[in-house]
């Protein structure tokens, strides 16, 4: 049974997803504040975390400062782009805006444990892409791609937050070591180069640029 906490002052929103949860099998676990969240996450073992921004005290945004290794699904009424992109870089995995719909949020539930359970045995998935962490061979379709260690790295990074935006500045941090001339243009080539090695197997588009920002998976 997997362990998710909700963090969400509103108790009848707060209500709403528990027993949407619990109906489906999860092991829930109540937090009604920033601070009462990060008590929970010193002394409990948990899958995945939904979490309001609008906190009593202690705002969403720094509680995800304080959390690693551990999926976050945003769930906010802010609806701006500015909002979603600012959540998603500072460590967000997805974002839900209220009101919502219950079979999107198991939807997006069930996405986010299902890939976790997939980076525990070193295989990254999306769409018909797969990356070994071990070997760091790409399939797509069967068919393998060889990549390049700081394509590999790059890559990973990407698949690993498929719907967040990864910046530019956290990918130049991964290329650093493996790439003397570490700037934007040489990350844009390294980009291009992935894309042309995906194009040659699959005419579909993997990765997009946001401009100003940084790159993410395609949708």
């Amino acid at each position: 049974m997997k362990n998710i906490l909700i963090v969400e002052d509103n108790i009848d929103i707060h209500n709403l997803i528990k027993n949407i949860l619990e109906k489906n099998n999860y092991m829930v676990f109540d937090a009604y504040s920033g601070t009462e969240a990060l008590m929970i996450l010193e002394r409990k073992s948990l899958d995945l975390i939904l979490l309001d921004l609008m906190l009593p005290g202690i705002s969403g945004e720094e509680v995800i400062k304080h959390i690693k290794d551990i999926p976050i699904i945003a769930i906010s009424a802010k609806i701006s782009s500015d909002d979603k992109v600012n959540v998603l870089l500072s460590g967000a995995n997805d974002y839900i805006t209220k009101p919502f719909e219950t079979n999107e949020l198991l939807a997006r539930v069930e996405v986010q444990l299902r890939k976790t359970s997939i980076i525990k045995n070193n295989i990254l998935k999306y769409k018909n892409m797969i990356l070994s962490q071990d070997s760091h061979i790409l399939l797509i379709k069967d068919k393998k791609i060889t990549l390049t260690k700081t394509e590999y790295a790059i890559l990973e990074q990407l698949l690993l937050n498929p719907r967040q935006v990864v910046s530019k500045s956290k990918l130049l941090e991964l290329i650093s070591d493996t790439t003397l001339d570490c700037d934007e243009n040489s990350l844009r080539v390294h980009i291009s180069n992935i894309r042309k090695k995906i194009k040659n197997v699959i005419d579909n588009e993997y990765i997009e640029s946001v401009w100003g920002i940084g790159f993410k998976m395609c949708d």
